[in-house]
């Protein structure tokens, strides 16, 4: 059994705010008294894409657990290069981990500049070059942004576009498990190429739905996460948790 807490949109910044959020996070996540196997964020780490603010990040990072990570729309590539990973360069984050029976393909979906996402030729070159030598392993295939309609107008607004090119890549692997992403800001579950999606919720914020409110995003609701578990059958199990302060 395989155990993942799924974190998203911590959004870092010079406001004390972000870092008590993301703070109380991984303090909750790296003091469970039970084993997970990694920790998964899926994009906009920092608030500005600045140096400084990834500075503040790698110190949330540094804690016991294995962590895994992508970069969203409001990250930058050259300082989030420079910073988290000790590399250069300006092209797609793309990385491939094994954490214990399965991989996890993360995968740069931001455009430079960009509030929307788009997967590169080489990125979808680089992921089918990881299925392929995944072999039967199962693989979770991440990124920032969602490939689908989450029926939230802000957000359907700046999705992933060109999704069809990914559905048409992952259908070809009966090895992939699951679609996971963030960016939304709400905890959402759909599905995409005949696979789960799973959304995890926002540390920072709270997107609110059109039908609960007039405003877009709530700063009051406590940070939110989830947990996947992969069971030996290869089922797949969403359970979400409000972080609230002193749990």
């Amino acid at each position: 059994m395989l155990v993942l807490a799924h974190v998203s949109d911590i959004h870092i910044d010079s406001d004390q705010r972000s870092i008590e959020r993301a703070t109380r996070v991984f303090d909750y996540l790296n003091g469970l008294p039970g084993k997970i196997d990694a920790i998964l964020v899926t994009g906009d780490l920092a608030d500005h894409g600045l140096a400084e603010e990834y500075e503040k990040v790698a110190k949330l990072f540094s804690g016991p657990q294995t962590l895994l990570h992508c970069p969203g729309n409001h990250d930058s590539r050259g300082p989030y290069r420079e910073v988290l990973l000790g590399e250069s360069g300006d092209g797609p984050i793309n990385q491939a981990h094994r954490v214990g029976e399965a991989v996890f393909a993360m995968c740069d979906s931001s455009i430079p500049g960009r509030s929307d996402g788009f997967l590169a030729d080489e990125t979808l070159a680089w992921l089918e070059t990881v299925l392929v030598e995944a072999g039967d392993v199962p693989v979770f295939v991440c990124f920032h942004h969602p490939p689908v309609l989450l029926h939230m107008p802000f957000i359907d607004g700046i999705k992933q576009n060109g999704e069809d090119r990914l559905a048409a890549l992952i259908t070809r692997f009966p090895n992939v498990v699951a679609v996971l992403c963030g960016h939304a800001h709400t905890s959402a579950v759909s599905a995409f190429a005949g696979l789960p999606l799973l959304v995890a919720p926002g540390v920072v914020s709270t997107l609110m739905l059109p039908w609960e409110t007039d405003k877009i995003v709530d700063l009051e609701m406590p940070p939110s996460i989830a947990f996947h578990v992969l069971d030996d059958s290869r089922r797949l199990t969403t359970h979400y948790r409000v972080i609230s302060p002193g749990l």
